[in-house]
């Protein structure tokens, strides 16, 4: 039987494993539910991979990162590992070919989205497949207490049930002490399991620049930080806008955002990965599955509105292990932005229930009917109708959808798909196309199999890169070719869906549950503020900040972030500490274990109680285990 260490030098060539990679292995191919910590660039894939070659059966693999399933996949593929992928936008006997060779043994690692549990399809031909084990990737998504609550991740309990002996591999990349045991009960864990990687990291400065004018900071970030960077901002017109700046002032710079064709974003992110560009200007969709070890720099212009999301981001650079630098600016703006944020995911509950009635006004649904019926919804045109803003609108969709009112599907299967109508033959045969159709014709032929049997989906981008031709004039050429019976051209279609999961029934009678609203929004609010209170708190080291959050409670500061740097001595002056820790020592005086943060809720001053507790640590009073403490 080939050993672990054999299947990674083999695929990957690495001859060791790195930090809990080996242990996490044992644990799943012991038939243990096993949940990994491990931070960004902490090499999460190996974990659940290396496993999947070893162990007989299908490895299924659940995550929301469609893009990096199919990056995952190729990459597999590349190495010969029998891997596949089933998603949104995929023919139904595409999909029913990926299961059948799943059921028949032909494939070792299975890639799906947490929607895709719900189809019946994909429940029918489980039962027949031969699980090792399954990964759910991204698993804070599964808890109301995590940053990224993903619905659909609740129905993987389903597929347990379905499947009681086989063990769950759950990753995350962060997760707060509260949201590890969630996890771990809402998958159903037989016992708790955690396998933890420290999330320090020495090599990385977190550094909190106040300043006014961000541009011009960014610009001497980058002027006094050589090597390759990513710069975050919250819009996609912001990252053209950045990006334009930087090229201006000879930083060579590119932007990146969901909305660019697919052929464009792997062109781009090619380029940065290669040392083209030096600078990649982009959202928070840009990053999954990024490897690239040298990033000198991950400056946030725009602040998240997470811990969990900004460590995350930050956590990109330097992974080669050599010194880099996460920076945020920050002035008064992003805290009014960030407070704004929290009205504008949790609109008011009456504003809710008046948009549910205006909805149906709008696509004229009567009481007692609706249940089923699907519409375009072009947001902008519903809500100059309505006199409300996009945002607020999108807020109040998405919480109708948790309500299990509507279905609110932002981003459904509308990408270009095309057919040729003539025989190949035929096509040769052609002599009046002219010189820009035959460009289109041949970039075709050459980027895309299977076009005279059936439809096959394009990107615009792609064949407009390998013709040389505007991406507008593609478009034309195209309708023109399905105009002349050449082609069939079904273009692009994102236009947002709704469906009306029930019959309508009166705003008033929309039950706003404390689950789905009042809890969610405490919660988002204390994400919020813990932001803020990270981007303001110039007393504690960054470093320490970060890592107290996520439970780890060290006695040793970074020396490198800029708390370090402008407070090299104590942070607060030793008479303040030592009256707190009077009364910490009171507190304590029962000898139980007390939480963290119910001691600094108690006093109302995180700064204060954690230097103090930190010196009371460094002095050998205290016992401390993660987040908890208690007197020696």
């Amino acid at each position: 039987m080939t050993s672990n260490k054999d299947i990674l030098k083999q695929y990957w060539g690495y001859d060791s494993f790195r930090g809990i990679q080996e242990d996490i292995i044992n644990s799943i191919e012991a038939g243990k539910d096993t949940l990994g910590l491990m931070p960004t660039g902490g090499g999460k894939s190996i974990t659940f991979q290396v496993p999947a070659l070893a162990m007989p059966g299908v490895c299924l693999v659940i995550t929301p990162l469609i893009a990096l399933m199919k990056d995952q996949v190729e990459h597999l593929r590349s190495h010969n590992i029998q891997a596949a992928a089933v998603y949104s936008g995929m023919q139904h006997q595409e999909v029913i070919r990926i299961l059948e060779n799943c059921i028949l043994g032909s494939t070792k690692i299975l890639y799906v989205s947490p929607e895709r549990l719900e189809s019946s399809l994909f429940k029918a031909k489980l039962k027949k497949i031969k699980l090792s084990f399954i990964t759910v990737d991204e698993a804070h998504c599964i808890c109301q207490w995590g940053y990224d609550f993903r619905p659909s991740y609740l129905k993987i309990i389903d597929v347990r049930k379905q499947c009681p002996d086989v063990p769950v591999l759950a990753l995350t990349a962060t997760a707060t002490p509260r949201v590890v045991k969630e996890i771990q009960s809402i998958l159903g864990f037989k016992q708790e399991n955690v396998f933890k990687m420290s999330f320090e990291r020495p090599n990385l400065a977190y550094v909190v620049r106040v300043s006014q004018d961000k541009m011009q900071q960014l610009l001497h970030i980058l002027n006094a930080l050589p090597g390759s960077s990513i710069v975050y901002v919250r819009s996609r017109r912001h990252t053209k806008e950045v990006a334009e700046q930087l090229n201006l002032h000879h930083v060579k710079a590119t932007f990146y955002h969901a909305g660019l064709e697919q052929a464009i974003k792997d062109q781009r992110q090619d380029a940065w990965q290669r040392g083209d560009i030096r600078v990649m200007v982009a959202t928070n969709a840009f990053g999954m599955g990024i490897d690239k070890p040298d990033v000198r720099s991950v400056i946030h212009m725009e602040c998240p509105d997470s811990i969990e999301a900004y460590f995350q981001e930050a956590g990109r650079a330097g992974r080669d292990g050599l010194q880099a630098y996460a920076v945020l600016l920050w002035n008064g703006h992003d805290k009014r932005q960030l407070m704004k944020r929290i009205d504008d995911n949790f609109p008011p509950k009456d504003f809710i229930r008046y948009l549910y009635d205006k909805l149906a006004y709008y696509y004229q649904i009567g009481i007692n009917s609706g249940q089923g019926y699907s519409f375009d919804f072009q947001i902008d045109k519903f809500c100059y109708s309505a006199k409300q803003f996009p945002t607020r609108v999108n807020s109040a969709l998405e919480i109708l959808q948790s309500l299990g009112y509507i279905k609110y599907d932002q981003d459904p299967d509308g990408k270009a798909r095309i057919r040729f109508l003539l025989e190949r033959d035929d096509l040769y045969k052609l002599d009046n196309l002219t010189e820009m159709e035959e460009k289109v014709v041949n970039a075709l032929l050459r980027s895309y199999g299977g076009l005279f049997v059936d439809y096959n989906y394009i990107e615009l981008g792609l064949i407009s890169l390998v013709s040389g031709i505007d991406e507008q004039q593609v478009y034309m050429v195209l309708k023109t070719l399905s105009h002349e019976h050449i082609v069939h051209f079904i273009p692009q279609r994102k236009t947002p869906k709704i469906t009306y999961l029930r019959d309508r029934v009166d705003g008033e009678d929309i039950n706003i549950t404390p689950e789905v609203y009042d809890i969610r929004k405490e919660r988002y609010k204390n994400r919020i503020l813990s932001i803020i209170d990270y981007a303001e708190n110039n007393e504690i080291c960054r470093s320490q900040q970060l890592l107290c959050y996520f439970g780890e409670f060290t006695n040793h500061t970074c020396g490198r972030c800029d708390v370090c740097v402008h407070h090299s001595k104590d942070y607060l002056s030793t008479e303040k500490r030592d009256k707190m820790a009077d009364k910490i020592r009171e507190y304590l005086a029962d000898k139980e274990i007390h939480n963290v943060h119910d001691i600094i809720d108690h006093f109302k001053t995180q700064e204060l109680v954690v230097a103090t507790l930190l010196e009371m640590n460094n002095n050998c009073e205290l016992d401390v285990n993660g987040e908890d403490i208690c007197l020696k």
